[in-house]
């Protein structure tokens, strides 16, 4: 037994506080690196180096392991090398409304441009008017129109001559002109017409159809000199037009005349203008407002001729790296806002607005995985851009209407962006698993770890994130020790004496902490003090299920022996996991073997209280045991194993080697020591298997004994493999280097049980069977009388009517 006790100088890695050259983490340098995520950073400075579509980057990680701050600092840094990318606008699109067409600008002129325009649309909205208000022009259009005038006064001149040769009179009433017959000079009445002879009556009606086609023609000359008048004065006002926009124009196309999608923006802009003579000859005329309405709008409108700026990269000094913390569909890929008009949504090219996309667009875009699956039409959106390598911007809604709707579809603006999905590892490999997309648009994985090598290296960075932290934060500064027992603190996180845990978010809370009970105790520096305060202060805030199960095993509500020795019981250890704390109990298991047919009941499992795991562990024993013991024997065996005052599930197979102990027990009749707590799997082969929260189980037996009182001989049984996870509370390292508490480490099934009852396993020896007295020998020797029970049984009811009129042979 001594041979397989744990040494004190075993049970936690110390860190050595004199290894550090410094009194004061103030005096250590910023910490500029990533500490142990080589791999990691290998794959970051890959998929930033590789620009092929598809090789967006995938970071997993657990949260706190310092992915989105790693990422972050490394991208922010990377843009800085790479130029500021182009400036994007929407413009109206004159031949379909519906389309706002982009322009790329030069970095740094999208804001000038706006300007620029802005300028243009105030000043066509003066001089345009004017032009049309100015001496020449009135005098120029009067003196066309008088021409045209004379022109069609002639033309009734004649008319009116021909009339009269006629005998007719020509008078213009509300629907046009009519003629009127005259006698002697006046025209002729009604009873005058009527005494009129039939061949007279005929011969005016002869004549006025006569006349009636020469005022028709008349009239339809007189229409042709009016439109030939309109085309001659809208040529006239379109000169003055070209004239007052032309020098307008003609300044920004020499300012961008090596931007041709601006000069043939300009171009559109001006055959719209023309397009528009007739409306702005006129728009300047006096507007009719009714009593009690608003005036109407005075002037014509140029807003068209305007730039919706979309992206403006002026102030950049590199790519831009864009975190987007809510992931919507809008707030990702932009949104067309609008305005509700008489009761309609009204919108145009100007209420574009970007989304995270557009803004990252040159550079880069990290996003939450789990926000984004989250949001609806997110992912499948994002997808589409990367594939068609484009950031098209649609109405999502639409898909959801009965009726469809007239809307804005802007021009889909080329993407050139890195994508950074930011999620855990079950994210990661679900996609891949579900998603065949995915493995296709986000090849690089970065996978960071949870844990870094306990080398000196990574000490020293570890003692400068330390400063950095402090420095940043404006917290106290730590000494040597504080810093020792805050890396300590890292290898117990991981539970690996030869690891420390790469989970910064908590070691930052226990900076802070330390920092917070040492600023409240008046020190300069933060020491090992108060680190062990804030550890101390931390459990005691989350501990109150832990002492108030540890109450009820003191007070015996519970039942946990810690002396004396009981036949077919053990002291199993748990862990239960309370959010974010965790604690380790006792668990009596008690097994019961009787004759039957080697069937072992799980009672746990029957009533559907424990975990696949767990049922896989008992099983395992099912195999042990026919291996070893019923090779030349079947077995009549039957046990039931149970978790005593167990009313919660049970789930893990850290207790299978604890059951195999108290099935041994039972079947051998030899007690096994109650002072003793056991943990550990079991294999087929009666290998001691490693298992999780070791620390948390040996602390939580040694809490139980403590209070009952510790007696010298009490101590826990782990697995062997298991012994560089030790990094046990001071408390319980102090007991064991007093001989007050033990821990031994096993290997296998046959060294756990010698510990616990006092007596050798046994091997098996050549001729098959087991050293006499021993453990293994017992217990063969209970199967075997237990076969032969049931051999004896057996013979009695040979014979016997089975109560169907046959005897059994």
């Amino acid at each position: 037994m001594n041979d397989l006790l744990v040494s004190s100088e075993s049970l936690r890695w110390h860190c050595d506080p004199a290894q550090f050259q410094f009194s004061s983490t103030a005096e250590l340098p910023p910490l500029e690196i990533t500490i142990g995520q080589e791999r990691a950073l290998t794959a970051i400075d890959f998929g930033l180096g590789i620009t092929d579509n598809g090789f967006n980057l995938f970071v997993l990680g657990q949260p706190g392991s310092g992915r989105s701050s790693t990422i972050k600092k490394i991208l922010a840094a990377h843009a800085t090398k790479r130029p500021a990318p182009a400036d994007w606008c929407y413009v109206h699109d004159f031949e379909s409304s519906s389309g706002p067409e982009f322009i790329c600008l030069p970095y740094g002129t999208g804001k000038e441009f706006k300007k620029d325009l802005d300028r243009l649309v105030e000043r066509l909205s003066e001089d345009v008017p004017k032009s049309f208000d100015s001496k020449e022009y009135q005098e120029q259009r009067k003196k066309i129109s008088q021409s045209f005038q004379e022109r069609k006064k002639q033309i009734f001149q004649d008319l009116e001559q021909l009339a009269a040769d006629n005998g007719f009179a020509i008078q213009q009433v509300a629907s046009g002109l009519v003629l009127v017959p005259l006698k002697e000079g006046s025209p002729l009445s009604q009873k005058d017409f009527e005494e009129l002879s039939a061949k007279d009556k005929e011969r005016l009606e002869n004549t006025g159809n006569m006349l009636q086609e020469k005022i028709d023609e008349g009239l339809l000359e007189a229409r042709k000199i009016d439109e030939e008048l309109r085309e001659k004065i809208l040529d006239v006002a379109k000169q003055v037009l070209l004239y007052t926009i032309g020098h307008l124009f003609e300044a920004l196309e020499l300012k961008y005349a090596d931007l041709q999608p601006i000069i043939d923006h300009f171009a559109n802009c001006k055959k719209d203008i023309l397009k528009q003579i007739e409306d702005l000859h006129s728009a300047n005329k006096p507007q009719f407002n009714l009593p009690g309405l608003a005036p109407q709008q005075q002037g014509p409108n140029f807003d068209n001729y305007r730039v919706n700026l979309l992206i403006d990269n002026s102030e950049l000094d590199g790519a831009p790296v864009i975190y987007e913390a809510n992931p919507t569909y809008f707030n990702v890929f932009g949104r067309i806002e609008h305005v509700i008009q008489m009761g309609s949504a009204v919108t145009d090219f100007q209420m574009i607005k970007p989304g995270a996309m557009h803004r990252a667009n040159g550079g880069y875009l990290i996003l939450d995985c789990r926000e984004v699956l989250l949001n609806l039409f997110t992912y499948e959106a994002l997808k589409r851009s990367i594939r068609n390598k484009e950031i098209k911007l649609e109405d999502m809604a639409e898909q959801y209407r009965l009726i469809a709707t007239a809307s804005l579809k802007p021009q889909p603006i080329p993407l050139d962006c890195k994508i950074v999905l930011i999620g855990t590892p079950e994210l990661y490999y679900l996609l891949y698993q579900l998603d065949p997309d995915f493995r296709k648009y986000f090849k690089v994985k970065v996978d960071f770890d949870q844990r870094m090598a306990n080398s000196s290296a990574n000490i020293q960075l570890f003692s400068l994130f330390i400063g950095t932290k402090c420095r940043e934060e404006k917290l106290l500064h730590f000494d040597p020790s504080a810093v020792a027992h805050t890396i300590e603190f890292s290898a117990r996180m991981i539970e690996d004496q030869k690891h420390l845990s790469a989970s910064f978010s908590e070691i930052t809370d226990l900076i802070h902490e330390a920092s917070f009970y040492a600023n409240r105790s008046g020190a300069g520096l933060v020491t090992a003090a108060h680190v062990d305060q804030a550890l101390e202060s931390r459990i005691y805030r989350a501990n109150k299920t832990e002492e108030h199960i540890r109450a009820l095993i003191e007070d015996g509500t519970i039942f946990i022996d810690t002396q004396g020795e009981v036949i077919g019981q053990v002291n199993g250890l748990t862990v239960y996991q309370l959010g974010d704390y965790s604690f380790g109990m006792p668990a009596r298991v008690t097994v019961r073997t009787f004759l039957g047919k080697s069937n072992m009941i799980n009672i746990e499992r029957e009533v559907k209280l424990s975990g696949p795991i767990h049922d896989k562990g008992m099983l395992i024993l099912s195999g042990f045991f026919g291996e070893r013991y019923g090779c030349d024997k079947p077995l009549a065996l039957s046990a039931s194993i149970c978790f005593e005052q167990s009313y919660g599930g049970i789930e893990g197979d850290s207790a299978s080697s604890t059951e195999l102990y108290a099935l041994l027990s039972s079947l051998a009749r030899l007690p096994i020591r109650q002072d003793i707590a056991v943990t550990g799997s079991v294999n087929q082969h009666g290998r001691v298997q490693p298992i999780g929260g070791v620390n948390q189980k040996v602390e939580g037996f040694f809490a139980v004994c403590k209070a009952s009182g510790l007696t010298g001989s009490q101590g826990v049984i782990i697995p062997r493999a298991n012994v560089q996870n030790l990094m046990l509370k001071a408390e319980v390292e102090r007991a064991v280097k007093n001989g007050q508490f033990h821990i031994w480490s096993v290997q296998t099934i046959d060294e756990g049980i010698a510990i616990l009852t006092g007596l050798a396993a046994g091997e098996l020896q050549n001729d098959g069977t087991w050293p006499e007295g021993s453990v293994n020998d017992r217990v063969n020797r209970r199967l075997l009388q237990l076969v032969e029970t049931a051999a004896e049984f057996g013979k009695k009811t040979a014979g016997h009517d089975t109560g169907n009129g046959k005897a059994v042979e």
